[in-house]
């Protein structure tokens, strides 16, 4: 075969492609605790989702949030630095596999999600799915949400997601991103509702300034988790240790309530995270 430069330039690109194959591949088989710490970061999964996850708009740090307050926490416990990566709830697993992150907290452990990304026993907390709708909107429980007329926004692939398409069906349901997109769906009017668990509405009901937060009934209460990449045992066992101390310690409420305090809300008004409180 003649060498064109054609040629070479896809070589060599396919050349730079395995490489960098290669190199994730031979970073996971050792490990990844020993990864981390030859990198000398953990690398957490952010996005922009109080009080889950906040980034500083005026210095575009990501310096709030009990997402960003469990990443230091466990960076600090391997001896490392905190090192936030921008993904979305729908490609947090996708970055999982291909080791762009580490660990995606708040991310909840469904049945689909098992199937590509490993999650430890310990919960990291427990929350109630709920809506933000409209004043004038009636709604105590799903049913009344489950009508054509009705729009609901929520993040695409997320556990809400799949609630409200086996729950909600007849409702006119608009997916999103993320929780930033949904809710300002909301705020623009082009939905009569947006659809996540409690907290991050909270949030958003305290910036927006209307609207009323319902959980309707049945109500739907879950306990959410931390996806890691799949295979590595002795780094989900140290995960499940972490996790388990953040929540017997009640370390994961007062990250919570240290969250809405400089969010400016009272965090006795806000329902707390750990199940047995609730």
């Amino acid at each position: 075969m003649t060498l064109t430069r054609r040629n070479f330039t896809l070589l060599a690109g396919t050349a730079f492609a395995s490489a960098y194959l290669s190199a994730s591949l031979e970073a996971v088989a050792a490990g990844t605790m020993e990864d981390i710490k030859a990198r000398g970061t953990l690398r957490v999964g952010v996005t922009q989702a109080p009080p889950w996850y906040s980034k500083d708009p005026a210095t575009g740090e990501w310096t709030s949030g009990v997402g960003v307050s469990a990443g230091k926490a466990m960076a600090e416990a391997l001896g490392v630095t905190f090192e936030p990566v921008e993904v979305t709830w729908g490609t947090a697993v996708a970055a999982l596999q291909s080791n762009k992150i580490d660990i995606m907290f708040v991310l909840d452990a469904t049945e689909e999600r098992k199937k590509a990304a490993d999650f430890p026993a310990s919960p990291l907390l427990y929350y109630s799915l709920a809506v933000l709708a409209k004043d004038d909107l009636q709604v105590a429980a799903w049913e009344d949400l489950n009508k054509a007329e009705v729009k609901i926004a929520v993040p695409q692939a997320t556990s809400m997601d799949k609630f409200l398409t086996e729950n909600v069906a007849n409702a006119g349901i608009q997916r999103f991103p993320g929780n930033t997109e949904a809710i300002a769906a909301f705020q623009s009017g082009r939905v009569d509702a947006v659809c996540l668990f409690h907290p991050p509405l909270i949030a958003a009901r305290q910036k927006l300034g209307s609207g009323q937060i319902v959980v309707p009934t049945p109500v739907k209460s879950n306990p959410t988790s931390a996806a890691v990449r799949q295979g590595d045992g002795d780094f989900v066992a140290f995960v499940d240790g972490q996790l388990k101390d953040y929540y017997d310690t009640g370390k994961i409420q007062t990250w919570y309530e240290e969250f809405l305090t400089g969010f400016g809300l009272d965090p006795n008004a806000a329902p707390p995270i750990i199940k047995e409180l609730l």
